[in-house]
């Protein structure tokens, strides 16, 4: 009886490490595809205020707070935009001041918390830009898809798609930049957005199935009068687009694609989501296998697909070394395979999806010199 007693008690030990590790992977995953439209990304980490001034604000000094170019703050009740770090003293050795552009609301106070994030803009584009605008709302594989329409002179569109940790608001960085070049803008909410269609299951696929709905948006665009669309993505919605600019019906429409921090990778983008929401490094490879699993999508990285050569569409790449949720290897690898379409440029000391606001001036000459010949 003592071996078959053994025999059980291996048995059972076996099956509640499987289950273990299988509550363990569904958990892991949720915390990487969980969408949480609007909400920061994990790794952008909270830094403190220490004092305003006129036109100034310090902080503690952290790696956040170094980043060059501008951004915005945003807290509890309140909503800033800080610019580039100016001249301090040497004894500061603690702290960092940067220059306070504006407070949108809410009040600065020492010992706020807050976080640094790429969208600069709260509210719609004619509250926060002055312009002229129509909502509506495209009918999406799921749903209802609220949208923004900008309007412009030409007939070439540019569709924007914002991605992880962001909402449309994210893309009216450069909404008044696309809007001197009297180009219209369709800026989308997709499935996981406030107002949108949940997703299947209630989890985020990574543009692996977001990405129709940037079809849907195509379709109206070409229907409303589009002769052309360019397709602009950040982060998960970069992906959406490089996918549409491949796989859809509508795709001989698309004459060119802005990429900025594109996830390439679905295994590395998950592992990172995972890793800085605390789960444990060996729990990392079941969260793949998991999302995988629950989501039916493939992880192969893009760039190692098919997909480079089937690609037709002129391509501009905004990436840099210091991405920690979409790393940038794969971003070179694609430009590489394609050096006839894509063109990649590098921006050092940018975090995820923030290629623009390391160098708005820089970022956006690179992107005219792009647009030009599409318009």
């Amino acid at each position: 009886m003592r071996p078959a007693t053994a025999t059980a008690t291996a048995v059972t030990t076996i099956l509640g490490v499987g289950a273990a590790a299988v509550a363990a992977g569904r958990y892991a995953s949720d915390a990487a595809l969980r969408p949480a439209s609007g909400r920061p990304l994990p790794t952008d980490r909270k830094v403190t205020v220490h004092a305003t001034a006129a036109g100034h604000i310090t902080l503690t000094r952290s790696f956040p707070a170094l980043r060059p170019g501008l951004y915005g703050l945003t807290g509890d009740g309140v909503q800033a935009v800080v610019g580039p770090v100016v001249d301090q003293p040497p004894s500061a050795a603690d702290t960092v001041v940067r220059r306070l552009e504006r407070v949108a609301s809410g009040v600065l106070e020492p010992g706020d918390k807050v976080r640094m994030t790429p969208v600069l803009h709260r509210g719609d584009p004619g509250s926060a830009l002055g312009l002229a605008h129509r909502d509506i709302e495209i009918p999406g594989e799921l749903g209802g898809l609220p949208a923004w329409y900008v309007p412009g002179d030409r007939d070439t569109w540019v569709i924007t798609v914002h991605g992880l940790g962001t909402t449309r608001e994210h893309p009216m960085n450069l909404m008044g930049f696309l809007d001197g070049q009297s180009l219209p803008v369709l800026d989308l909410s997709y499935r996981g957005d406030a107002g949108a269609p949940r997703p299947d299951g209630g989890l985020g696929r990574l543009g692996a199935a977001e990405w129709r709905d940037l079809d849907a948006a195509i379709r109206h665009a070409v229907r409303h009068g589009a002769e052309k669309v360019i397709l602009y993505g950040w982060s998960t919605g970069a992906t959406m687009a490089l996918r549409a600019a491949v796989d859809s019906p509508l795709r001989e429409y698309v004459g060119g694609l802005v990429l900025d921090s594109p996830v390439l990778d679905p295994r590395a983008t998950i592992g990172a989501l995972a890793r800085a929401r605390g789960v444990p490094a060996a729990l990392l490879p079941p969260a793949v296998r998991a999302a995988q699993g629950r989501t039916g999508m493939t992880t192969t990285p893009l760039q190692e697909t098919s997909l480079p050569e089937e690609l037709t569409a002129p391509t501009l790449l905004f990436h840099g070394p210091d991405d920690a949720i979409a790393p940038w290897r794969p971003s070179r690898e694609l430009a590489a395979r394609r050096p006839d379409l894509v063109t990649l440029h590098e921006v050092p000391r940018a975090p995820h999806a923030a290629m623009w606001n390391a160098d708005p001036a820089g970022y956006e000459e690179t992107l005219r010199r792009f647009l030009t010949p599409l318009m």
